[in-house]
């Protein structure tokens, strides 16, 4: 997915070279500060984003209908006041899909989180505000964590734990991020529940067999969880 979204953006810059070298050159003249030309920093990343990472489809799908409703704003075709009265509702009717949908199909994942919740010591947690904290657990076992990052960063380095069993992290960014590192020889499954933020699971797949796995189930806000 990182390819295509860079071979998009690719896409993006040629097609904005083309537009200022044609007007330059008096082929065509097409305006790009028109009314409202601004939208399309919120509307092309989003779009792109719901393209490329569809796990995070309801951050991205409400930036891309807040980026369309303020360029028709814009344009005159609809108010600024019946805009505001319009977009909250929206935004909640999606909210509440999102909800449905996950609940519909994360049960699998959802017992698996619930029993390992309560295996590992729930007092096992770490936490970045307003810093940055790297947690390296080189030659230790990891049985399971608690990890947050508040206008912080937080960097957990599982590459040379020893991970016998399936586990579960806990991770939440608000206003900041968690890399979480870990080994080649298991298995990441992930759970974004994210507003604004995502959960990038980079792993790749391991050809182990009976490889444990680890559940990273992930709450973002503003902010962003990787997996790699």
């Amino acid at each position: 997915m990182k390819k295509i979204s860079a071979v998009m953006w690719g896409l993006v810059l040629i097609a904005v070279g083309v537009v200022l070298g044609g007007n330059a050159l008096g082929w065509f003249n097409v305006d790009l500060f028109f009314k409202g030309w601004w939208t399309l920093f919120i509307i092309v990343p989003c779009t792109i984003g719901l393209i490329t990472d569809i796990k995070e489809w309801l951050g991205n799908l409400i930036g891309i209908i807040v980026g369309v409703c303020l360029l028709l704003a814009c344009q005159d075709v609809i108010s600024f006041s019946s805009l505001w009265k319009l977009l909250l509702p929206a935004i909640i009717v999606l909210i509440g899909i999102s909800i449905i949908v996950k609940s519909l199909f994360s049960q699998k994942f959802d017992k698996a989180v619930e029993k390992l919740n309560e295996k590992f010591n729930k007092d096992d947690e770490s936490g970045a505000v307003f810093s940055g904290i790297n947690i390296d657990l080189s030659g230790k076992e990891f049985k399971g964590k608690n990890v947050s990052a508040v206008f912080g960063g937080l960097k957990l380095d599982l590459r040379d734990a020893k991970i016998k069993e399936d586990v579960i992290i806990n991770a939440t960014a608000i206003f900041g991020g968690v890399d979480i590192l870990v080994p080649e020889n298991v298995v990441v499954e992930t759970k974004s529940n994210s507003f604004f933020g995502g959960v990038s699971n980079k792993k790749k797949r391991t050809s182990k067999a009976k490889a444990p796995t680890v559940y990273v189930n992930g709450t973002a806000m503003f902010g962003g969880i990787e997996v790699k």
